[in-house]
């Protein structure tokens, strides 16, 4: 499992983070509406903390 969640799920979860933040600048910069940003941040903020999540089970999962 921890190798599953190490390999696959881990850098998933970092991209997703990654693919909104970006998404959200480009928003930002282009003028895009101020709500469609905010939304995004949003995501952003809900993604990083399933990642934090899922950085933390494959600690515990490795027994780290």
């Amino acid at each position: 499992m921890a190798q599953t969640l190490g390999v696959y799920v881990v850098p998933l979860a970092i991209a997703a983070v990654a693919v909104v933040l970006v998404l959200g600048l480009a928003n930002m910069l282009r003028g895009g509406p101020p709500s469609r940003s905010q939304t995004l941040m949003r995501w952003r903020v809900i993604l990083q903390l399933l990642a934090i999540v899922v950085i933390m089970l494959t600690i515990w999962a490795m027994g780290g």
